[in-house]
């Protein structure tokens, strides 16, 4: 896996410092992204036993927040969803943030009973769940719905009538019991499956043999056009340290007044929330490099979701995008524009005919608060001019590369399916399934370091340079192939050739917010709301749960 290859050249040599930084949080344990959550038992309606609680979150910069969380109760009927994530690594801790993804199925009515486990002088909370139908019970009445007193309990029935991505958050205080970190996804499941890849337009075969398959739906809405291959969810939010220090602060007044027996002492927050002046940006809960560590990872206890997607050349990869804070994000996708799906569960058709899609192609996926979107990211090589796999006439075993009606290497071609055994090596197939044939063995390098073919337009840095990281391997290809002929003559081998997996080495695009300031924590960079999107060669199986 490498940084140097990219539709935007100069964004690499910008963004050069970040990749290496990043790499090796990327690398170890090899973490992945998903869209990890928890469901109820298969069939039946879910009842999800939330509890509100204080907690703190942890930043790059060292510092612990104090927070509040939708976390799960002692006792929860939820399973985690996808399964892998099940024990040992899967919790669901009493405060998280952000809090469980609840995943559920359209037309079909859930439960949430809440406890307000908040300190007394925080006051009610409560959950709003909007796009849905919503009926309650117990707890008293609030502004915008029952809330929970400190204490006691709130139970809400809900029902989305159609699929789709979704928020739920405090309708209580918002301006406060928001940014605290009162707020989580929905995931609505269409009803209908389209998986016959062989019938069915844009939909895949998966899971492929010996590779598992971690989507929640095989589409996202009841169209097969809204079919995808891997999905990620992605919450964007933003941190004020100073609201969260007031009402740390404002607590232990409150408790050391009241245990000194003063004759007045103030009994409720007094929270100043404007002007508001946030330093911290978060994706998921956690800032760059935090997200790109695996989900579930325990030096983020009450962070449990990660920002780190994966996928090969050829799939389509839905991404899943929620407002959850103040401030409107503009993110941007290095590699390719997103196809927008559907927004706040409503999926974009042609007027005239349901059965096209008409979501805009998009530079910016611009996430505006109490917005959630989907859109499909999609990444091939085509067009690029030189072959991804660094393929060369001269190597042994060079594969053959006959191109289908689309000019792709598939099975209509003539190319196999990857399979991988349990350990995930790959077993069979087509290493270079789905490669782009009009630049088979077309090389990149004009001056190549090592034995990866010469020829073509550019000069990359020399992977012997310490300047460049100790784990830039010398070749932005995808493969083992190319990361071991590219070693440089000296007996200082590329650092990606002994950090990495061979097999992983890839390409990594920088997915970042366009507001510069919005890639720094508490104003240095780099940090915030960065991740990276890594494309893997069919030779790795990505595991989601690692």
């Amino acid at each position: 896996m490498n940084h140097a290859t990219s539709s935007n050249w100069c964004s690499v040599s910008r963004f050069a410092s970040v990749a290496a930084a990043a790499a090796t949080l990327l690398l170890a344990g090899s973490a992945q992204a998903a869209a990890p959550g928890i469901t109820a038992s298969s069939g039946g309606a879910s009842t999800f036993n939330l509890n509100a609680a204080p907690g703190y979150s942890s930043q790059p910069d060292g510092v612990f927040v104090y927070s509040w969380g939708y976390g799960c109760q002692t006792v929860n009927g939820a399973t985690y969803a996808p399964a892998q994530f099940a024990s040992p690594v899967g919790f669901c801790p009493s405060m998280q943030l952000p809090g469980p993804t609840l995943i559920v199925t359209e037309k079909v009515a859930f439960t949430v009973t809440l406890r307000n486990s908040l300190p007394a002088a925080a006051g009610n909370t409560s959950i709003l769940f909007p796009g849905a139908t919503v009926t309650t019970s117990g707890g008293v009445a609030g502004l915008l719905t029952a809330e929970a007193a400190p204490g006691n309990t709130v139970t809400y029935t809900v029902t989305y009538s159609t699929p789709g991505t979704h928020q739920y958050y405090s309708g209580t205080q918002p301006d406060l019991q928001i940014e605290m970190g009162l707020f989580g996804a929905v995931v609505v499941k269409p009803t209908t499956s389209y998986a016959n890849a062989a019938t069915t337009p844009n939909c895949r075969a998966m899971p492929w043999p010996g590779r598992e398959d971690f989507r929640l739906a095989t589409s996202a809405y009841d169209n097969p056009q809204s079919c995808y291959d891997r999905e990620y969810l992605v919450q964007w939010s933003e941190m004020d340290p100073k609201i969260h220090k007031q009402v740390e602060d404002q607590l232990a007044l409150i408790a050391s007044c009241a245990s000194g027996g003063q004759f007045s002492c103030p009994t409720s927050l007094n929270v100043v929330t404007e002007p508001y002046h946030p330093n911290y940006f978060l994706i998921n809960g956690r800032s760059m490099p935090d997200n790109m560590d695996a989900n579930y990872a325990p030096n983020y206890p009450n962070q449990p979701y990660n920002g780190n997607p994966h996928m090969h050349p050829g799939e389509l990869i839905l991404v899943r995008y929620i407002g959850q804070g103040h401030w409107q994000h503009p993110f941007h996708e290095h590699g390719n524009h997103v196809r927008i799906l559907g927004r706040d569960g409503n999926l974009l058709v042609s007027q005239t005919n349901v059965n096209l899609l008409a979501g805009r192609m998009e530079f910016n996926t611009d996430t505006t608060p109490g917005q959630a979107d989907e859109g499909i990211f999609y990444w091939s090589g085509k067009g690029l001019g030189w072959d991804i796999f660094g393929h060369t006439a001269g190597n042994t075993g060079n594969p053959t590369c006959t191109p289908d009606v689309n000019g792709y290497y598939t099975t209509a071609s003539g190319a196999t399916l990857p399979a991988y055994n349990a350990a995930g090596v790959m077993t069979g197939g087509s290493a270079n399934y789905y490669e782009w044939c009009a630049d088979h063995n077309v090389p990149l390098e004009a001056n190549p370091v090592g034995q990866v073919g010469g020829g073509g337009p550019m000069t990359l840095p020399d992977p012997l340079i310490v300047t460049n990281g100790l784990w830039y391997n010398g070749t932005p290809y995808l493969g083992p192939d190319a990361v071991l002929r590219s070693r440089g003559p000296t007996p200082l081998p590329p650092g990606g050739a002994l950090q990495n997996p061979p097999p992983e080495s890839g390409i990594a695009f920088m997915w970042h917010s366009h507001n510069e300031r919005e890639i720094t924590t508490n104003d240095v960079f780099p940090g915030g709301m960065l991740m990276m999107m890594l494309v893997d060669p069919y030779v790795w199986n990505i595991d989601e749960t690692l």
